[in-house]
């Protein structure tokens, strides 16, 4: 296994996988003219926002009460899609008075796994300062793309904005992963040593994974490992492998024909039994339960 690749590489690989694992979808974006007051809340169970001030000046409201200015170039990203408020300065009326204009585009995403490991310690919001009223540089061509398209897009304009937002994200969280301020899988991406134990699990989830086999992928000792990886991503990494396991293992058993014994494999268990047994110890219900409900549910196949 390649384990001496650069800090860059092993980031973007690894970002790009757990994008897809968790199944990142873009909803559309909205351009909004505003007035001089005005107040606008978020709160939609499971999107999660990304404003882009165009122009004017606004506040973003968390649900802690604080409160972050906003102003035109600026781009707040949302990954853990917590409710907020996007509000004018002072002390808010109503939507469209007259005065000074805001304008922001607005747009969301969704998460197809919600319950994947790797969410654990995503940031409340990723502010990306503008300057002079322009989006960073290295986010600048994404930016204007999407307001272009949220502005006057034609035909195919929500899937441009879909790989735009997409790429967006990914440059975001890549940006922010050095800075991360709690334990997660970003705050561990951030991290070169254990970015490539990360890397190793989530390209073969099925490989035997040991603590001592994951220390030597990180280049650590076992010590140092598993303290370093619990501090960085907020639970050991035999705990973390289990839960992406399970995950991995609950995505098979809802969307795919497999059977018990070929989803174990895939997941890393050598037996169907063992892997039962595992599985309803974490998710509470055996796997042909946990496919015969979600199936059901879902309208998928049965079986």
């Amino acid at each position: 296994m390649e384990v001496h690749r650069s800090k860059a590489f092993v980031s973007t690989d690894l970002l790009s996988a757990v994008l897809r694992e968790l199944r990142f979808e873009s909803a559309a974006y909205r351009w909004l003219e505003l007035g001089d007051r005005f107040s606008i809340d978020f709160d939609q169970a499971g999107l999660r926002g990304v404003h882009i001030i165009a122009e004017g000046r606004c506040e973003l409201v968390l649900r802690d009460g604080k409160a972050i200015a906003l102003t035109a170039g600026d781009v707040v990203i949302l990954p853990s899609g917590d409710s907020h408020v996007l509000r004018s300065p002072g002390p808010p009326t109503a939507i469209g008075g007259a005065g000074d204009r805001t304008v922001v585009v607005c747009g969301a995403f969704v998460v197809g796994e919600p319950d994947h490991p790797a969410l654990r310690g995503m940031p409340a919001v990723i502010h990306l300062p503008g300057t002079d009223g322009r989006p960073p540089a290295w986010v600048a061509t994404l930016v204007d793309a999407l307001r272009t398209e949220a502005f006057d897009g034609g035909p195919g304009s929500d899937l441009v904005m879909a790989r735009l937002s997409d790429a967006l994200l990914i440059r975001a969280l890549r940006q922010h992963s050095g800075n991360a301020d709690r334990p997660g899988w970003l705050a561990g991406l951030g991290d070169p040593c254990i970015a490539a134990a990360l890397a190793a699990i989530h390209g073969d989830l099925a490989y035997p994974w040991t603590l001592p086999t994951l220390a030597a992928t990180a280049g650590l000792s076992r010590a140092a490992f598993a303290a370093r990886f619990t501090e960085r991503v907020g639970r050991p990494p035999m705990r973390y492998l289990l839960a992406l396991r399970m995950q991995r293992a609950r995505t098979l058993l809802r969307d795919e024909r497999a059977t018990v014994a070929t989803v174990a494999g895939r997941v890393g268990y050598g037996s169907d039994v063992a892997f039962a047994a595992a599985f309803k110890r974490e998710v509470g219900t055996s796997p042909g339960a946990y496919r015969r409900r979600a199936t059901t549910a879902g309208g998928g196949p049965a079986g």
